[in-house]
């Protein structure tokens, strides 16, 4: 962290940090810093976006009162960085699977009267679009897979029967699926327990859609077991399965976007088998 950053949030914090800020490893985009009883992510100036949505999505999950988010403590800019504050979390990788379960389940039930958020926020680094809309199938068609598609147009990246695909999207989603607040980038690596075994869920994408589209993204890349998934199903009625093919599409086509390589073949194999 550089010395101006610092000399800004010894400013705005209410209590002085312990020590000096440690680097800490495992981001993918932002720096991150573990300084006393904070931890800061920071970036260049455009970020600042990134970090208010990310606070917003924090803040309407702890609202819930269902499942541990870590507090956010300030955000803002200096003159150089963006920067979010959030309180520092002892958190270890193994904890209550099932308690998980359950408290998303109880995320879930927290409705809004559309589909969307807001204001629009990120998936990873990929701009995240959530206008309010009535109807789920358009809106995932819409500001999920089209718009996706679309930036990865823009970026020379083309898949064959891309309009039939999105021609098809009504036919395979639910018509008017419960408007569950969602995480919105529920993988393995967003999700740890306190040391009591609570289970912690952090860096979201948050909107109001379909509560499958979290329990999808569960099963992209692992990390999740048989007793959080049990214990979801045993507390809720919303997920279905059968439609995490689908629903993982956008976060492959991000991955297309974002990083290439296998991603886009995966991206391209998926469309093919909806389309052929």
């Amino acid at each position: 962290m550089n010395q101006e950053l610092q000399s800004h949030l010894l400013r705005v914090l209410d209590s002085r940090p312990s020590g000096s800020p440690d680097s800490v490893s495992g981001g993918c985009i932002h720096q991150c810093f573990h300084w006393g009883n904070y931890f800061i992510k920071t970036n260049t100036l455009e970020h600042e976006a990134t970090f208010r949505t990310e606070a917003t999505g924090l803040q309407l999950i702890a609202a819930t009162e269902t499942i541990r988010v870590p507090e956010v403590v300030t955000h803002g800019i200096d003159e150089n960085s963006a920067y979010l504050v959030l309180e520092h979390l002892e958190l270890t990788s193994s904890g209550n699977e099932a308690l998980l379960g359950e408290k998303l389940a109880a995320l879930h039930q927290h409705e809004s009267e559309q589909f969307g958020f807001p204001e629009d926020n990120f998936i990873g680094a990929t701009p995240q679009p959530n206008p309010w809309t009535d109807d789920w199938r358009s809106f995932f068609r819409d500001q999920r897979l089209g718009h996706m598609l679309t930036l990865l147009e823009t970026n020379g990246i083309h898949f064959s029967h891309t309009e039939s695909l999105l021609s098809r999207v009504s036919k395979l989603l639910p018509e008017n699926p419960k408007k569950s607040l969602l995480h919105g980038d529920l993988w393995g690596g967003n999700k740890a327990f306190l040391r009591d075994g609570t289970p912690v869920i952090f860096d979201p994408a948050c909107y109001h859609g379909h509560a499958a589209c979290d329990l999808a993204m569960t099963t992209l890349f692992g990390g999740f077991s048989n007793r959080f998934y049990d214990a979801y199903r045993s507390s809720s009625n919303l997920d279905d399965p059968t439609l995490h093919e689908i629903y993982n599409l956008y976060h492959i086509l991000n991955h297309a976007l974002l990083f290439g390589g296998s991603y886009v073949s995966q991206a391209d194999g998926i469309i093919r088998r909806f389309t052929g």
